[in-house]
């Protein structure tokens, strides 16, 4: 029966073809592929529609029109259907689907680098000559999710040091713009390498928000960190000491010497300010770091009494490192190593301006930095792991 039809077929095509000639070789194309996912979709089910086989793995379900492009122009096809406890798409058109599931994907880049779905679909019709609607983005859209959402919840193992940071973006919240955080947290691995560890928006950088950060890193594998680097961000300290208790904390001194500035009476006094803080930041150790800031602090005890306080307050939370191995000193002082990371989210951010949800934003962050995390897991090693463990003084 199967051989009777192939013959019909095959029949049908060479009539086609010797009464029109090439003009009608897509009609023909059509024809075969038609026959040849129909007679594929029989090998999977192991059995011919409406015939009885007791090896049947499920039942034919008609036809689905469908239109690709070739090279040959537009082709309207049936694909074959079916039902039961079996899964079939024509090997025939695989080439097509994995072509049509990156242009979802490219599509859903453009939503991500803040391209609207009107603008997407203007794109898309002068680059390909192809009509988008609002619902293939958003398919794409979801398609994209599932894939953040994947990277986002990936598991964790142990991360000796690990750099956090925070930035507000601009988002619509109950009818009016609101600024929401975004936390950040960055690890070096056991093996010296970078990677994303973490992201996570919210509404403020309020203790819970940085809590609930800290439990997900955690209840995902996150172990080992014997150092956390980080700016003094509002809420993180007691969620740290609470979820990351015990681990040693270092300030970072980048943004120490910028607080600084702030206490200077006079403008003119900020650039001594910067250079005092520099040579105390680059003292070969600990005791000489405090020799030096207990100089500076009498130094400018009355010229700058509110700079004076400050100063004995905040800096010695910068001198952590000096407990950890000389050759990591440099890059574990600041958490500098997250300005990479701020680029580029402004770059990506300033095209959307405002977000409309937090899902949005989310979006956005996690595919940016998905995108740094896996370029940065197949640099060069960023540490030298020999040794990690806080020296003793």
């Amino acid at each position: 029966m199967a051989h009777q039809a192939d013959s019909n077929v095959v029949e049908t095509v060479i009539q086609l073809l010797c009464e029109n000639g090439l003009s009608h070789m897509a009609e023909a194309m059509r024809i075969m592929l038609n026959e040849s996912m129909r007679i594929e979709r029989s090998r999977v089910l192991e059995a011919e529609p409406y015939q009885r086989s007791e090896s049947r793995k499920g039942y034919a379900n008609g036809f689905k029109p469908k239109t690709i492009n070739t090279r040959m122009g537009a082709l309207t096809v049936q694909i074959p259907q079916v039902r039961g406890d079996v899964e079939f798409y024509p090997s025939a058109l695989e080439r097509g689907v994995r072509s049509e599931r990156a242009l979802k994907l490219a599509i859903a880049e453009m939503y991500v680098q803040g391209v609207s779905t009107r603008k997407v679909t203007e794109v898309m019709h002068e680059l390909c000559g192809l009509d988008v609607s609002s619902t293939q983005v958003s398919r794409a859209t979801k398609l994209l999710d599932e894939e953040l959402e994947a990277w986002r919840n990936r598991p964790l193992g142990e991360v000796p040091y690990l750099f956090l940071d925070a930035r507000y973006e601009k988002m619509r919240h109950g009818g009016s713009v609101v600024s929401c955080a975004v936390l950040i947290a960055v690890g070096v691995d056991e093996s010296g390498r970078r990677t994303i560890l973490g992201v996570s928006v919210s509404l403020s950088e309020a203790e819970v928000h940085w809590r609930d950060f800290f439990d997900r890193l955690r209840s995902r594998g996150l172990h080992g960190v014997r150092l956390i680097v980080s700016d003094d961000h509002a809420g993180m300290r007691a969620a740290r000491e609470a979820r990351l208790p015990g681990v040693p904390w270092q300030r970072c001194q980048f943004h120490l010497q910028q607080n600084a500035g702030h206490y200077a009476p006079r403008n003119e006094m900020r650039k001594d300010v910067a250079a005092d803080l520099r040579a105390i930041f680059e003292s070969p150790d600990r005791s000489e770091a405090e020799r030096r800031l207990q100089f500076t602090i009498e130094k400018y005890q009355t010229a700058a009494p509110k700079l004076s306080q400050w100063m004995e307050a905040n800096v010695p939370e910068s001198f952590t490192v000096f407990t950890f191995p000389t050759s990591h000193r440099r890059r574990l002082r600041t958490s500098n190593l997250m300005e990479r990371i701020n680029k580029e989210l402004k770059r990506r951010t300033r095209v959307a301006t405002l977000f409309p949800n937090d899902a949005a934003l989310l979006r956005l962050v996690s595919a940016v930095l998905m995108e740094i995390s896996e370029e940065w897991e197949t640099d060069k090693i960023y540490l030298t792991m020999e040794n990690t463990n806080p020296l003793s003084q």
